[in-house]
């Protein structure tokens, strides 16, 4: 047997600081964690550029405005296109919901009227602004059967003439179009690469497009070095459009007018003017015919001598 402890020996309890608390492990999904980790310092974050646009058309389209609306959707690889949306006086608020349930920033629509003409609206969602526009000289991809060809989803150069610094609404024009038509850099479903240009020239108040593919020689004796320019070429890819600002507005599809084109016609009157051309040209053949006769009548042909001649 072991020796029995004395009573007169009493061990004290050491007492805890309770100022110093020993840290326990934390329990993970992967275990237990007895380190403890330090935070580092957060950097300050990098922009990130996250644009969407949605893409959609109006009911009643014409095949060949709606043909465009495709090889635009073909080009833009950011892009979410949608079903057609009624052309109504509420088209503006059914657009901005389409918007915020696709979770896009910016909206391009294409509104065709009375099966002729096309109007693409330009609007950034929900505060704008937002420009509207009437498409002319319309040629698409298919239409022109060009021998341009750039990979699809790749990012595009952007090219502006320098008409586009002179007034205020020019430069708020290229901003929205840098927005809407500049790919995002490292956007999932885009290529890493420029091997296309998209160039925005201005020429009588219009903004006429053109797509041309960069084409580089791939022989080993003709290769380009980097930054020689010399011997690229540029290959026209296609479509081509022609856009007339008509006017632009303060909030997303409405609000307060901020500019408004005072060259600006709108098809309706061009074809009233036409019709009442053609209707000229009829009134003055009615004219010619009703001066002839009154010419007839007041110099009327005098008698024929030998008429009954041969009657007999």
């Amino acid at each position: 047997m072991g020796k029995k402890r004395k009573h007169t020996e009493i061990i004290e309890p050491t007492k805890k600081d309770d100022s110093v608390t020993e840290e326990q492990p934390k329990r993970t999904l992967l275990g237990w964690k007895d380190k403890i980790e330090v935070k580092e310092t957060e950097t300050p974050g990098v922009f990130r550029n996250k644009e969407k646009v949605l893409v959609t058309c109006s009911r009643r389209i014409n095949f060949r405005y709606r043909h465009l609306m495709l090889n635009v959707v073909s080009l833009l690889p950011h892009c979410k296109k949608d079903n057609k949306v009624e052309a109504k006086s509420s088209k503006g608020a059914t657009l901005n919901e389409l918007v915020e349930l696709k979770s896009c920033s910016s909206c391009l629509f294409f509104e065709c009227r009375k099966h002729k003409d096309l109007y693409l609206w330009m609007a950034k969602s929900p505060n704008g602004p937002s420009v509207k526009f009437l498409v002319n000289a319309v040629h698409t991809m298919e239409e022109l059967k060009l021998t341009g060809n750039h990979l699809k989803a790749s990012r595009p150069l952007l090219t502006f003439s320098s008409n586009f610094g002179k007034d205020a609404h020019w430069k708020l024009i290229k901003e929205m179009i840098i927005q809407i038509f500049g790919t995002p850099k490292e956007h999932r479903k885009s290529k890493p690469y420029h091997d296309h240009v998209f160039v925005f020239s201005i020429v009588d108040d219009h903004i006429w497009f053109r797509n041309y593919q960069i084409t580089v020689p791939h022989n080993e004796s003709d290769k380009v070095a980097r930054g020689g320019l010399d011997k690229m070429t540029l290959v026209e890819v296609g479509p081509r459009f022609c856009l007339n600002p008509i006017k632009i507005f303060g909030g997303s599809f409405g609000g307060p007018t901020l500019y408004e084109n005072p060259f600006y016609v709108s098809p309706n009157q061009i074809r009233a003017l036409e019709k009442k051309n053609k209707a000229g040209k009829y009134a003055k053949k009615v004219k010619a015919k009703t001066r002839r006769k009154m010419h007839e009548l007041s110099n009327p042909l005098e008698p024929d001598e030998f008429a009954d001649m041969w009657k007999e």
